[in-house]
């Protein structure tokens, strides 16, 4: 089983070496990793450059959100970092998310490499209708996803993140040509944790998914690589024992 680019597995820890424990634990069974805010805060650059020289692809994870040159600026910053994906959030409106394409767009031309894509998370998967109900929106949950999703591909973002529930009604509004990278990805009766609208690896894909991320269900498996290796096959549709 060789790896596949389509799993994104997220170093969700305090620290750069209990990251690198994980990378090099799982070799070259995976290809693509999520550095969030916990671990860019604790190891900062130094953190990407590591995976860079391990000839991985990184999606930074950092969820930016501020006014239109704040964020721009920022991200011109990370874009010399050399990562593959970065995010930002669609409610941040189209100014913010047209001001960081252009801006890292122009970014890449002069660094002379291709540009990072550029995703925007619509609605967090942990969120649920309760949760929703509390912020007064006028839609439901699908309904405003579909609509940041729709708002961030004219504002030229690659994609979005979303729920795998979505990615089908995302997908239908969106074309083919846009990335849907959905975390909230676990296998049958993995436990769901702290995420809430969730979906399997092949239904994601099933749905329109182009990437899923997957934390726990892998880092802290007993057999990481196994772990690992069964997700592709969920994936690809393989039966397994």
């Amino acid at each position: 089983m060789t790896y596949d680019d389509r799993l994104i597995v997220a170093l969700d820890f305090p620290t750069q070496a209990a990251a690198e424990h994980i990378v090099e634990e799982l070799g070259e069974n995976v290809s693509y990793y999520k550095v969030g805010m916990e671990l860019y805060y604790a190891a900062g650059a130094p953190m990407l450059h590591y995976l860079k020289s391990k000839n991985k692809k990184v999606f930074l994870d950092l969820k930016l959100q501020d006014i239109p040159n704040t964020v721009a600026h920022s991200l011109a910053v990370l874009t010399e970092l050399g990562a593959d994906m970065m995010n930002v959030h669609a409610v941040g409106g189209r100014k913010m998310m047209e001001e960081a394409v252009k801006t890292v767009h122009a970014k890449a031309q002069e660094l002379g490499r291709p540009a990072p894509k550029l995703i925007a998370v619509t609605i967090l998967t942990s969120m649920d209708e309760g949760q929703w109900r509390d912020l007064h929106y006028s839609k439901s949950i699908s309904e405003e996803v579909v609509e940041l999703a729709k708002l961030a591909k004219a504002s030229g973002m690659d994609g979005v993140v979303a729920s795998p529930q979505e990615a089908g009604a995302i997908r239908k509004a969106c074309g083919d040509d846009f990335l849907i990278v959905t975390p909230g990805v676990r296998s049958a009766g993995s436990a769901i944790n702290d995420q809430s609208r969730v979906a399997t690896p092949l239904g994601a894909f099933k749905n329109g998914s182009t990437h899923i991320v997957v934390g726990r269900p892998i880092t802290q498996a007993e057999n990481k690589i196994a772990a690992a290796h069964s997700i592709v096959a969920e994936i690809r549709g393989i039966a397994h024992e």
